[in-house]
């Protein structure tokens, strides 16, 4: 019962701690303001950003560097034609950062990417990578 006790009491104490904080952060009042009357106030407008950064994400069209042609690949900012063969070459790949790993991309081209790509992953794909690994454990 004890061993139950501590945390639930110092988790009380910290969100205690932390509204006193934030309620004394509200009331403090160090710099004047200008006092002005309703009549003569404006209204600050703030535009959000954050649903047009949401809407222009969802619009970029994702690649799959498993299943994506040579040509696809190339669109990618900082990818070769050696690299994109390199890739496809080294197919399938358990995440994105395999690419960096296996030396396909250098780690500056990967962070130019990175955000545009994804790794999907079949059956077939995860059994091909379980059977690599197994054969690469049973080298001496």
């Amino acid at each position: 019962m004890k061993h139950h006790l501590i945390p639930v009491v110092l988790t009380a104490a910290g969100l205690f701690f932390s509204a006193s904080l934030s309620f004394a952060a509200g009331e403090k009042t160090d710099a004047p303001q200008a006092v002005s009357s309703k009549a003569n106030a404006v209204p600050i407008i703030i535009h959000n950003n954050t649903t047009t950064k949401r809407k222009a994400t969802a619009n970029i069209k994702l690649v799959d560097i498993n299943t994506a042609k040579k040509q696809e690949l190339k669109k990618l900012p900082g990818i070769s034609d050696a690299e994109a063969d390199k890739m496809i070459a080294g197919r399938p790949f358990g995440s994105k950062t395999w690419l960096v790993t296996k030396n396909i991309i250098p780690m500056k081209t990967y962070q130019a990417v990175k955000g545009k790509i994804i790794c999907k992953l079949t059956k077939k794909d995860i059994d091909k990578i379980e059977a690599q690994a197994a054969r690469k454990n049973k080298k001496p």
